[in-house]
């Protein structure tokens, strides 16, 4: 029989709706939608692409490693970007953090808005570290 877990991260911003930040189940972690905001202060990370993705996925890293896992264990993500004009710029950032020899599988999709205006949106799924939180 599998379990699940829910994870709740202080290193990530708290949900904003009826979601889990992230759950543990079958050796992954499921993320939800991960948004600028700083998990402290709740504030919208800047406003250009650079900013936000960095927080994003400085985020997104806080809310593996409370889940039991790292960026370095993420084998797919989904990005989603308010206009994919901010492509090349995120993509920069995106490889600063996803910089080794197996780069996680990933899909980009332009959206028509994202939550509180922002400009990126990130969700993914990852392994669990060997002794992760799954038990």
């Amino acid at each position: 029989m599998s379990t699940k877990s829910i994870v709740s991260s202080s290193k990530a911003p708290a949900a904003i709706g009826p979601y889990s930040q992230a759950i543990v189940a079958n050796g992954l972690v499921y993320t939800a939608g991960v948004i600028p905001l700083d998990p402290q202060t709740k504030a919208i990370a800047g406003d250009d692409i650079q900013s936000q993705a960095e927080r994003v996925l400085k985020n997104l890293s806080g809310l593996l490693q409370d889940a039991g896992s790292s960026l370095d264990n993420v084998i797919k993500t989904t990005c989603f970007l308010q206009d994919l004009d901010d492509f090349p710029v995120f993509n920069e950032v995106y490889a600063s953090f996803f910089n080794g020899d197996a780069t996680p599988a990933r899909s980009t999709v332009e959206v028509a808005g994202l939550p509180m205006g922002v400009l990126v949106e990130i969700e993914c799924v990852a392994l669990l570290n060997e002794h992760g939180q799954e038990g």
